[in-house]
């Protein structure tokens, strides 16, 4: 948390934030509003940490460690687990997070620590808490009329996730969504992403995920993402996609050979999946609907490329030389 307070300015994010997020005010009185970047530097703890916006709460009173981040005393007015979560359902109506997380991008880019030397393309699931529905309800869900369901009880339709999916893996089951990602293959920073349930098969978001700026660029990917000459011919990416064996057709000893070889790259992936998975404690998403998904994934996103950075930026005696400045 030291080095997450020194290797990084969160003053960058804050024009942004007060020019997207302040409101009028309506007249004279009420409570002041927190700080943006102060309600901003606690939802990153929260996506690091994994925490529920209670817990949040419970962790900033006490640890001295957090408020030592935070830049909070004991004596201070500290935000309470409903105005972390009123600051979080803000940031998702009004979409904020895939915005915060291209600002980021951008200063990246400028300093130079996405080398766009090759691009890595995977996906992740991301587990929502499993939903105890009737057949019948469950068929209108895939259906899509999960909307219409529960009108007479709002209060519990508010806990029904009508967005997350079922799907298998290698005879694993999974419910929830996923979070798929292009990575810089040298820096091993999240390029762009996209979230969707855990149905939708990666295939189908590989053309969304690359940009004219990945022209030229190596493209490394599992067995999964075979058979895009399409979608490769349209960015004109160099295609290093593992190729897949068939039943009648299987891979010559050439073929292995070539896919070991591009298993040391595409390999650095895990790591990134990996650090949100152990250190990162989790990747659960406790909340409801696609809405709320895409902002808590695409913070956990954020969240790793900030960490990244720091440990980028890291000199060998362990002092962080880098800080994003304002």
């Amino acid at each position: 948390m030291e080095k997450l307070d020194l290797g990084m300015d969160f003053e960058f994010f804050r024009d942004f934030l007060e020019e997207r997020l302040t409101k009028k005010a309506k007249g004279k009185g009420g409570r002041p509003l927190y700080d943006y970047v102060l309600m901003f530097k606690i939802i990153i703890l929260q996506r690091y940490y994994n925490l529920s916006d209670d817990q949040a709460e419970y962790q900033i009173n006490d640890h001295m460690s957090f408020m030592r981040f935070l830049n909070l005393t004991i004596s201070d007015d500290i935000p309470d687990s409903k105005t972390i979560w009123h600051f979080s359902e803000r940031l998702t109506y009004f979409d904020l997070v895939e915005e915060l997380f291209t600002l980021f991008g951008k200063e990246l880019q400028k300093l130079g620590l996405i080398v766009n030397e090759g691009k890595i393309i995977d996906a992740s699931f991301v587990k929502a808490p499993k939903q105890r529905n009737s057949k019948e309800k469950n068929d209108q869900i895939k259906q899509g009329k999960g909307s219409e369901l529960w009108k007479d009880t709002p209060n519990k339709k508010l806990q029904k996730d009508i967005d997350a999916r079922w799907t298998k893996k290698n005879s694993q089951s999974y419910y929830g969504y996923k979070n798929h990602a292009k990575i810089d293959s040298k820096s091993k920073l999240i390029d762009t992403y996209t979230v969707t349930d855990a149905s939708v098969h990666d295939l189908q978001t590989i053309d969304g995920l690359l940009n004219e700026n990945d022209k030229d660029q190596e493209l490394y990917a599992d067995s999964a993402y075979v058979e895009q000459e399409e979608t490769i011919e349209k960015h004109k990416v160099v295609n290093k996609i593992h190729e897949k064996g068939y039943k009648n057709k299987p891979l010559t000893e050439q073929q292995k050979e070539t896919n070991t070889e591009k298993s040391r790259v595409r390999a650095r992936v895990e790591h990134i999946f990996g650090f949100m998975e152990n250190s990162m404690s989790c990747m659960y998403f406790r909340k409801a609907g696609i809405k709320r998904a895409k902002t808590v994934i695409g913070l956990m996103n954020l969240t790793y490329n900030i960490f990244r950075t720091i440990q980028l930026n890291t000199t060998n005696n362990g002092n962080v030389c880098f800080v994003v400045n304002a």
